[in-house]
């Protein structure tokens, strides 16, 4: 059983520890969104109005507590994925894919550092990676298969593309907030199918990449 199905068994709280929880979700929204995932839990009990015992007592760990906040943040990625996947126009849907994707990015920091890495001690936040790959591996197919996208392109291109888009937010984010999306029309642009010539580097392989994105997670 995982995390989340437990979460749902357990007894609904009283009114007094749903107010807390509610307020510790919500401080830690604002904290993750202003200074990343790794941003101080106490501060984010400070703010909530609570010791930190009390936060460790609703989330025991820094996931469960980023699991809780992002949840928003995560409907809002996954109804703009599957709008893009519906999309008649395979290309079209390639590209509000990956519109979508950078304009939740750019809006929430702690979103930012959640896409580019892996957390593999933890089933739910896994499972959710591995959705998003799934849903990059299908629009890219459509988008390929249709003969609008050139065809080396790989799940490890479009990850490569949202770590340089996470570092475009994090140098313009005050300065020029929508910097990321001449970017991305940039990128999008060399990945049109005409623009296909060869690459002296191979793509990294799916083994690779997961190894890169646990390294982010365990080097902070």
């Amino acid at each position: 059983m995982s995390q989340s199905d437990v979460q749902q068994v357990r007894r609904p709280l009283r009114r007094d520890a749903q107010k807390r929880r509610d307020k510790l979700i919500d401080a830690a929204q604002r904290e993750f969104a202003a200074h990343g995932v790794d941003a101080s839990l106490e501060k984010i009990a400070r703010d909530a109005g609570v010791a930190i015992g009390t936060l460790y007592r609703h989330f025991p760990t820094r996931l469960d507590l980023l699991m809780a906040a992002f949840k928003p943040r995560l409907q809002e990625f996954l109804d703009g994925a599957n709008k893009a996947l519906e999309m008649d126009d395979p290309w079209e849907g390639f590209v509000g894919y990956l519109e979508n994707l950078f304009a939740v990015q750019a809006g929430d920091r702690g979103f930012n550092d959640f896409l580019s890495r892996r957390f593999p001690g933890n089933a739910d936040t896994e499972h959710i990676h591995d959705q998003m790959c799934r849903q990059i591996e299908d629009v890219l197919t459509r988008a390929q298969e249709s003969g609008a996208a050139r065809l080396d392109i790989t799940q490890a291109d479009i990850v490569n593309l949202i770590w340089s888009n996470g570092r475009i937010i994090d140098a313009t984010s005050v300065t020029a907030p929508t910097a990321w999306r001449r970017q991305l029309y940039l990128m999008l642009d060399a990945y049109r199918a005409e623009r296909t010539h060869p690459i002296p580097e191979p793509p990294m392989t799916n083994e690779q990449l997961y190894d890169a994105m646990v390294y982010l997670s365990e080097a902070k």
